[in-house]
């Protein structure tokens, strides 16, 4: 009796090209998929949409300096927010493309690189929205002259 060489003992059997954990149902996890991330992008993108009209009409403190000295602060939360997206999603196509389903991984590459995309033109508008640093007030010292001299004049005191 002669045994094929794949139902030998300690040799994998053999799977053919067209054996894939998903089959057709690949490409309809990647749609799936990319739906749900458009519904919460559009539910992340409310919700900073009413956060950021709420930081517009709140009352601004004209007093009292923050806590940085440089009166409003960059906002780093959208950055912050879809960065945390994409770094899910970036998760879940290394799960998907290691699983070898390659249609929904990758569609999720695309999804992540446009996620990132927008992570980082986040991140740059934010610093360009920062506020410039406060320029240093320079106090000019008192005139020692007595003020009869053009010394004064010149010092602005």
């Amino acid at each position: 009796m002669t045994h094929p060489e794949s139902d030998l003992p300690g040799r994998p059997a053999e799977h053919a090209p067209d054996e894939r954990p998903g089959g057709c149902a690949d490409p309809a996890v990647g749609l799936l998929l990319t739906i749900s991330e458009a519904v919460v992008l559009a539910v992340l993108l409310i919700w900073l949409g009413l956060r950021g009209l709420g930081r517009s009409h709140a009352p601004v403190d004209s007093g009292a300096p923050s806590g940085s000295g440089a009166g409003a602060e960059t906002d780093w939360v959208p950055t912050i927010a879809f960065g945390v997206l994409a770094l899910v999603v970036v998760v879940l196509a290394t799960v998907l493309l290691r699983d070898r389903w390659y249609w929904a991984g990758g569609i999720q590459v695309l999804v992540a690189v446009a996620l990132c995309t927008l992570t980082l033109t986040s991140a740059f508008q934010a610093d360009a929205d920062a506020p410039p640093a406060p320029a240093p007030a320079w106090n000019s010292p008192p005139c020692h002259s007595g003020g009869d001299s053009g010394e004064c004049a010149r010092s602005g005191g």
